[in-house]
C-alpha cells in the first residue's frame, strides 16, 4: 500500500490531492468563522449583537449566507463579455487559494517547501489585479471599470512598499524560504529575538500596506458604497460574487500568516520553555485578524488621494531607506549580527 502512494504516478497525485484538501477544506472553515468574527468584533464596538439568530450564537451564520449566494439567481449585463464575467473571479479565488502552496503552519508543514516562497507570494499577488480588472471591463458599466482601475493602482501602489520591506527581512535571513525565515528567529531570547524587534518601524507600514492590499478600511476606496456603487463587483451576483469575497477574506488572511512569519516567528513559542508548534502560529494568525477587525471597526475612510499619498510619498521613501539601512546593519554586523542571521537561517 505504501509502495503505490510512492513509487506509481496515481499514487503521487493521489497523495498531493490529499494534501491540498487538507489544507484548503480547514482553511474554507476557518474563512466562515473568522467572518462571524469579524461581525462580531464591529457589533461590539459599536455596542450592538451582531449575528446571533442562527445556530448557537449566530455561529451558523457564516454558512447561511453561503447557502444564500449559493441558491440566488446568477445575472448578467445585457452588454457583457460572458466568458471574462465568469472568467474574472475564478481567477480571484484560485489566485487566492494557490497563494497558500507555501504558507508553513509548523516545521516542515507545508505543500511546497521552495526556496523562493516570498517570490511566489509576489508573482501569484501580482497575477491578482488581473482578476479585478477583467471583473470590472468585462461587467460593461462605467461604474464597476472605474472601480477596478482604482482598485488595481491601490493594489499596485501598496505592493511596492510591502516588497521593500520584505527585502529587508531576506536580507537579515539570506533566504527567502519561510522556514528558513523562522528558523532565523528561533532562539534564546525568545519572542525579543523575533523580527518585529529588529524590523520594528517595518512592523507598521507593513500592517497598514496589508489592509491597502487587501482592500480593508480604511482603504476600502474600491468598494465605496457612496463613491462607487460597490466599485468593481457591483455587476456580480449569487456565486460569482462569493468567489470574489472569499478570494479577498482569503487575501486577508494569507497577510495574517505573512505577518506572523515574517515578524512574529510563526510557530515558534513566544517563551524558550513553551513547546513549539501549530497552535502558535494558529494564535498568532487569529491576533493580527483581531487587529484587521478592529482597525475596520474604528477608523474613518481615506479619500483616494490621501491612499496615494501615503503610498507613494511617504511609506515607498520609508521602506526604501530602511532597505538601505539594514544593508549596512548587516554587512557590518551591528549588535553581534542582530539583522545578519544568514548563518543561521540561510
Amino acid at each position: 500500500m505504501v509502495e503505490f502512494f510512492t513509487n506509481t504516478n496515481l499514487g503521487i497525485v493521489l497523495v498531493i490531492l490529499g494534501q491540498c484538501l487538507l489544507v484548503l477544506i480547514p482553511l474554507l472553515v476557518a474563512l466562515a468563522f473568522l467572518m462571524y468574527a469579524d461581525r462580531k468584533v464591529w457589533a461590539a464596538v459599536q455596542m450592538r449583537k451582531g449575528p446571533n439568530v442562527v445556530g448557537a450564537f449566530g455561529l451558523l451564520q457564516s454558512f447561511a449566507d453561503f447557502l444564500k449566494y449559493i441558491v440566488k439567481e446568477i445575472i448578467v449585463p445585457a452588454g457583457a463579455d460572458k466568458f471574462v464575467f465568469f472568467l474574472a473571479p475564478m481567477i480571484a479565488f484560485v489566485l487566492a487559494v494557490i497563494s497558500w502552496a507555501v504558507i508553513p503552519f509548523n516545521d516542515g508543514w507545508v505543500l511546497s517547501d521552495i526556496n523562493v516562497a516570498i517570490l511566489y507570494i509576489f508573482a501569484i499577488g501580482s497575477l491578482e489585479v488581473y482578476g479585478v480588472i477583467m471583473g470590472g471591463w468585462a461587467s460593461n458599466s462605467k461604474y464597476p471599470f472605474l472601480g477596478s482601475l482604482r482598485s488595481a493602482a491601490q493594489m499596485i501602489s501598496y505592493e511596492v512598499s510591502i516588497g521593500l520591506i520584505i527585502i529587508g527581512v531576506i536580507i537579515s535571513t539570506g533566504s527567502m524560504n519561510f522556514g528558513d525565515i523562522v528558523a532565523a528567529q528561533d532562539g534564546a531570547g525568545g519572542l525579543f529575538n523575533w523580527y518585529w524587534v529588529a524590523h520594528f518601524p517595518m512592523l507598521f507600514l507593513f500592517f497598514i500596506s496589508a489592509l491597502a492590499e487587501t482592500n480593508r478600511p480604511p482603504f476600502d476606496l474600491p468598494e465605496a458604497e457612496s463613491e462607487l456603487v460597490a466599485g468593481y463587483q457591483v455587476e456580480y451576483s449569487s456565486t460569482p460574487f462569493l468567489l470574489f469575497m472569499i478570494g479577498e477574506l482569503m487575501a486577508v488572511v494569507l497577510m495574517c500568516a505573512l505577518i506572523s512569519l515574517l515578524f512574529f516567528g510563526g510557530w515558534l513559542s513566544p517563551l524558550p520553555f513553551l513547546p513549539d508548534g501549530i497552535l502558535w502560529m494558529v494564535l498568532k494568525m487569529a491576533t493580527c485578524f483581531f487587529m484587521f477587525a478592529m482597525v475596520k471597526a474604528l477608523t474613518p475612510r481615506y479619500r483616494y488621494d490621501q491612499l496615494m499619498r501615503i503610498g507613494w510619498k511617504v511609506f515607498l521613501p520609508m521602506s526604501l531607506a530602511w532597505v538601505v539601512l539594514v544593508s549596512f546593519l548587516a554587512k557590518y554586523e551591528v549588535l553581534g549580527g542582530f539583522w545578519a542571521r544568514w548563518a543561521v537561517g540561510g
